[in-house]
């Protein structure tokens, strides 16, 4: 469960989340929309702990209970999808879903789940092939697996299907849904378009207040 608890975003010049409160259940999206400048980016990196310097927050994030606002981006067990796939040039498919995969397993047992993995993705075989070497579409399912071997608690998406073509980013938005689904974990997508919300997702639309913060 993530939940946001009073939170509020200013920048040096304006508030941009006004004591935004909201509950995400395992499984479940929460969809932050708006136009741009209207905070969204500056709400996902306040939950990812990169708001930038000179960003005014309060309020709590709450996951799993435990209040995360205060802890460094690597100790929140929350993953990060975004536009564009980031995956590692230099290294296999595997090599890039193995990196993701916590090392207290033996490489066997990593391997195995790697594997695994890109069967669900239909892209078993794929492992020996480079990041180059593949499809947009084929690239943008690798990441999002990467994402999820890491075992995060929270996933946050930001705009993670708008650089795809129609057809593929209808595809690729069901199977994203469906690991979320399936992982049971909560996740907040940030979209200018209404057709990447899941049905039955909550929907906040943000938009920046004009008065000084």
């Amino acid at each position: 469960m993530l939940e946001l608890d009073a939170i509020t975003v200013a920048s040096p010049e304006r508030v941009l989340v006004r004591r935004l409160c909201a509950r995400v259940a395992g499984g479940e999206v929460l969809a932050v929309m708006g136009d741009s400048g209207a905070g969204k980016s500056s709400l996902l990196a306040l939950l990812a702990g990169t708001l930038p310097p000179g960003f005014i927050a309060s309020g709590r994030i709450l996951l799993n209970g435990r209040d995360i606002g205060a802890l460094p981006t690597a100790q929140r067990r929350v993953g990060m999808l975004f536009q564009d796939d980031l995956l590692f040039p230099h290294m296999t498919v595997l090599d890039n879903l193995l990196f993701a995969i916590a090392n207290r397993d033996s490489r066997a047992q990593r391997v195995l789940q790697a594997e695994a993995a890109l069967r669900r993705a239909g892209l078993e075989g794929h492992g020996g092939r480079w990041p180059a070497s593949l499809s947009g579409g084929q690239r943008a399912r690798v990441s999002v697996l990467r994402a999820l071997l890491a075992q995060p608690q929270a996933l946050l998406l930001d705009e993670p299907f708008s650089r795809l073509d129609a057809a593929l980013r209808q595809r690729f938005r069901a199977f994203v849904f469906e690991c979320i689904r399936e992982q049971a974990c909560p996740a907040v997508l940030v979209t200018h378009d209404v057709q990447d919300v899941p049905a039955g997702a909550q929907v906040i639309e943000l938009a920046p207040e004009p008065d000084s913060a």
